[in-house]
């Protein structure tokens, strides 16, 4: 699997770093952080993509279902990117406008 996720707690945030590449193949790994994270009543995330190399739509599945999972607990889920390849993802998809997305991790930690 060419994919890497790990999370550390900041302030009362926890920073999801996720680099690799996000597909069908790979996306569980990542479902299950965050699956794991939210069920661990860490509901204020903020998900860092800037490593990320791909992602398809079972990456967006994935991300569209946490940020569900959050926002029903009263948390909140942010993302960090920097590679317009996978901003274009979110902007095709309209997902752009449902998601607070960042350009760097320190904007994200900032609000």
């Amino acid at each position: 699997m060419d994919v890497s996720v790990t999370s550390r707690a900041v302030g009362d945030r926890t920073v999801v770093e996720v680099g690799g590449e996000i597909d069908v193949y790979t996306a569980p790994v990542l479902r299950e952080e965050l699956s794991d994270l939210i069920d661990a009543d860490s509901t204020d995330l903020v998900v860092d993509l800037t490593a990320v190399r791909f992602m398809d739509s079972t990456g967006l599945g994935v991300l569209v279902g946490a940020l569900k999972k959050v926002r029903t607990l009263g948390g909140d889920l942010r993302l960090v990117i920097d590679q317009e390849t996978i901003l274009k993802v979110f902007r095709i998809t309209a997902l752009s406008q449902v998601f607070t997305i960042h350009s760097t991790l320190a904007d994200a930690l900032e609000e």
